[in-house]
């Protein structure tokens, strides 16, 4: 498989050659271009009743569309929002992503879902994180541009702006400090990251944008 990106760093899109044989996995309404003879294959992620459920209490989407080719066949993928697509070659690691952020994967990726605790319902980011493991390609996109932190000790981040981090790090949702605090700081909940490894970071909250927005529109 072929895979380059273009449009970075504020409107990330991936091109991909299959070649035959292979299949890259895509969230649902990802597709901007592709050749008309790919076969494709709509999946339920985690299986029916996991999917169902993490539709209904996180509102994240029940599919993901497999691409597949019996000859070399493009396909082209972004995400819904404006931003920075980021390539990761994973070799037999692992790396938890927050809901939203995960566009496609080839196929020697595993995913599954994690619940972020009832906390995670107030986040604005959804109530489940994605864990993506294995051997192979791995696209996620950001709001924004996104920022690689090199943690070694602990770090708080605005949930909204949280992007991915690696299984090294231990990660917990909870307020900013106090009631007072976390109610009128602007904040709310935030994520304290404690341990060794990887964090990547979005410079934009589409929350916030959306809430600056909203004094615009009158009517």
């Amino acid at each position: 498989m072929k895979l380059s990106i273009s449009g970075n760093p504020d409107f990330g899109e991936a091109h991909l050659t299959l070649s035959p044989g292979e299949r890259f996995r895509v969230v649902s309404g990802a597709m901007n271009t592709m050749d008309p003879h790919l076969g494709m294959r709509i999946r339920l992620l985690g299986g029916f009743f996991a999917s169902l459920i993490r539709k209904v209490l996180g509102g994240v989407s029940l599919f993901i569309t497999e691409y597949s080719s019996d000859q070399e066949r493009t396909l082209t993928v972004a995400p819904e929002l404006p931003g920075t697509l980021c390539q990761l070659k994973l070799e037999g690691g692992t790396l938890i992503l927050t809901s939203g952020a995960f566009l496609g994967c080839s196929e020697g990726i595993r995913l599954r879902t994690i619940f972020g605790g009832f906390r995670a319902f107030f986040s604005g980011k959804g109530a489940f994180f994605i864990e993506a493991s294995g051997t192979g390609d791995l696209l996620y996109g950001a709001y924004g541009a996104i920022i690689e932190h090199h943690l070694d000790g602990e770090l708080i981040a605005d949930n909204g702006h949280a992007l991915a981090w690696e299984p090294s790090v231990d990660f917990k949702l909870t307020g900013m400090g106090g009631i007072k605090q976390t109610l009128f700081s602007g904040e709310g909940l935030v994520l304290r990251f404690s341990g060794r490894g990887k964090i990547w970071l979005q410079t934009r909250h589409l929350g916030a944008t959306a809430g600056w927005l909203t004094g615009f529109c009158k009517g």
